[in-house]
């Protein structure tokens, strides 16, 4: 993949940002620094960023997607009630990949684990 200064600092903001951001949030941090960016340009890095590794996708309930600058396997919950995404480490259920194939015998490559429910936050409020 070819350097793009525009690129560089997408994948910057992300990394400063850990609220796996929508290609809408992102963009209005960016124009912060950089107003001249277009939305299209946002939404055309983070696109060619995730199909090359450097950056995860993970879709949201709405369709939405959300970004992660953390591409190592790890889960993921979305909230229902305030679509905010967090990270769960895989220790929690460190054997999951690995019970799925001796289950299974598929052989997994990768995966994208998404829990939904209610965050601490919202349940407050409820």
């Amino acid at each position: 993949m070819k350097y793009s200064r525009q690129r560089e600092l997408i994948l910057k903001t992300l990394k400063e940002n850990c609220i796996h951001p929508t290609a809408e949030q992102l963009y209005e941090l960016i124009r912060r620094e950089e107003p001249t960016v277009s939305l299209a340009t946002v939404y055309r890095n983070l696109n060619l960023l995730a199909e090359n590794g450097m950056v995860k996708k993970i879709e949201g309930l709405d369709g939405t997607a959300h970004f992660d600058h953390q591409t190592f396997d790890h889960y993921h919950f979305i909230c229902t009630k305030c679509n905010r995404v967090f990270d769960i480490p895989c220790d929690i259920a460190p054997d999951l990949a690995q019970d799925v194939e001796s289950r299974t015998g598929f052989r997994i490559a990768s995966y994208d684990v998404s829990f939904r429910g209610t965050c601490k936050s919202c349940q407050k409020f409820n």
